[in-house]
């Protein structure tokens, strides 16, 4: 073991990801000394690596593949159209590395240093670094902050293997699209999982424990995500949990039980376990720090993502905020680590709103995206509200684009008209949901939304026209 080496800075970041590397050039625009410390050498975490970015490039290329297959109803020919998967997967890490250097750059650019080993907290502000070779070296700060993120939640009955059982880890790796694949977990990796799996050509049931798919959105979100699956010729099994699992040489047979009904046993060439993600906070010495509460893996934070430890911040989804479940968002991470940068900076803050700056997005087919209450959880808090819908089969661009799934959903307060929640589930939903978003920050009305006048024809329209419907007066259906 080598002598430890000393280094000081204003902030130690643990974790590159999009909550660790936003925090860390906020904080050195700030005038902050900033120090970075991952284990991978490439900045960019989970998200940019395994995660959103690598998801979103496979998304991309089977809505490609999908769209060139019916290019023939828009008058454009098309023969034999193929995909090679072996592209489709260099393209995929090309923009991972694009993605990785820009971050890179932005490390460059703003005087931080990235350090590449596991960190391990040895004391107030102390953090030992250890690199792959088994190089150790310890790092003093003013501050440190814990971004280290979550990875797939593993089942006992379907450990991964590579071959047969996957998580979304490792399915992104995969040599060739599986003829069958069985997603176990409807929530937004799993959906989105099935979408490009289904558009590429294999056979795809999606396993739910739940009642519904998508089990976070509004419910009448999941009924259509439902619907639109279905059309696709998903299979679909909710309320069913998986109760044997036989990984075989060419297959994986799994027993399925449904409430009330008999087991049902299905055979595919590979298993997706999609249930969820668990915190990454093993091995990082929080038990040793005074302070600082750990329930179930979780760092325990208050509204401004402090611990007991006044020297030690943590972000992302490795927290809980005032002991409730904390929302598993790179851009929720993002906007905690703006929020950390500041405060230790002696800049204003303010806690987030988790309930009304949420923004769900789940980029499946068709999208969804949401922000605020849902129905059920409006009417529960609030009393009585008012609802407002109007479908994607209405909007004129729908038309044009011929996507035309789905609705657009406005959730309003009966009192005071006060907007409490927008849920959309079709074409573009993840860009069309910043309006409500900018909305709801701004504790808008659905009159205001409305009378906001919306550029035609536009799939924005919709949102104004569920905005209209709010009062019974949608314009357009």
């Amino acid at each position: 073991m080598s002598a430890i080496i000393g280094n000081s800075c204003d902030l130690l970041v643990i974790g590159a990801g999009p909550g660790g590397y936003i925090a860390a050039i906020r904080a050195a625009q700030n005038g902050l000394k900033t120090v970075v410390v991952d284990k991978d050498e490439r900045p960019g975490g989970t998200c940019l690596l395994r995660g959103c970015i690598p998801t979103k490039a496979l998304l991309e290329a089977a809505s490609l593949f999908e769209s060139v297959q019916g290019a023939a109803e828009f008058g454009v020919m098309a023969e034999r159209v193929r995909f090679d998967w072996a592209q489709v997967n260099r393209r995929k890490a090309k923009v991972v590395e694009k993605n990785s250097n820009g971050v890179r750059f932005l490390f460059r650019k703003n005087h931080i240093e990235q350090v590449a080993g596991s960190a391990r907290l040895a004391g107030a502000g102390e953090v030992e670094v250890t690199a792959a070779d088994g190089q150790k070296r310890r790092l003093s700060a003013r501050h440190v902050l814990i971004a280290s993120g979550s990875a797939p939640r593993l089942l006992g009955l379907a450990p991964p293997d590579g071959r047969r059982v996957f998580t979304s880890d490792e399915l992104l790796e995969i040599d060739e699209v599986p003829r069958s694949l069985v997603v176990v977990g409807a929530g937004a990796v799993g959906v989105e999982f099935a979408s490009i799996y289904q558009r590429f050509g294999a056979k795809v049931t999606l396993v739910e424990m739940l009642p519904r798919l998508a089990p976070l959105e509004d419910h009448e979100v999941s009924a259509e995500l439902e619907r639109c699956f279905r059309r696709r010729k998903v299979e679909i099994r909710t309320s069913t949990s998986l109760a044997d699992v036989q990984v075989g040489a060419d297959e994986v047979e799994l027993t399925l039980q449904a409430e009330g009904k008999p087991s049902e046993r299905v055979r595919a060439q590979a298993l997706l376990v999609a249930v969820g993600r668990r915190p990454v906070s093993e091995n990082l010495g929080l038990e040793e720090i005074a302070g600082v509460q750990v329930e179930s893996g979780y760092v325990q934070v208050d509204g401004l993502c402090r611990t007991g430890a006044p020297w030690l911040s943590a972000i992302g989804d490795v927290v809980r905020v005032g002991g409730r479940p904390h929302p598993q968002l790179a851009h929720i991470a993002s906007a905690e680590g703006v929020l950390v940068a500041d405060r230790l900076a002696g800049k204003p803050v303010e806690p987030i709103d988790y309930d009304r700056q949420t923004i769900n997005a789940t980029f499946s087919d068709p999208e969804i995206a949401s922000v605020g209450y849902t129905e059920a959880r409006a009417r529960e808090r609030f009393g009585a509200v008012r609802v407002g819908k109007f479908p994607y089969q209405a909007i004129g661009k729908a038309a044009v684009t011929g996507r035309h799934e789905g609705f657009i959903k406005v959730v309003a307060a009966e009192e005071h008209d006060e907007l409490l929640g927008v849920h959309i589930i079709g074409e573009r939903a993840t860009e069309l949901i910043h309006e409500a978003a900018v909305a709801l920050r701004l504790e808008s009305t659905s009159e205001e939304l409305w009378r906001t006048i919306h550029a035609h024809p536009t799939l924005s329209e919709g949102v104004m026209e569920a905005a209209h419907a709010v009062g019974g007066k949608a314009l357009g259906a």
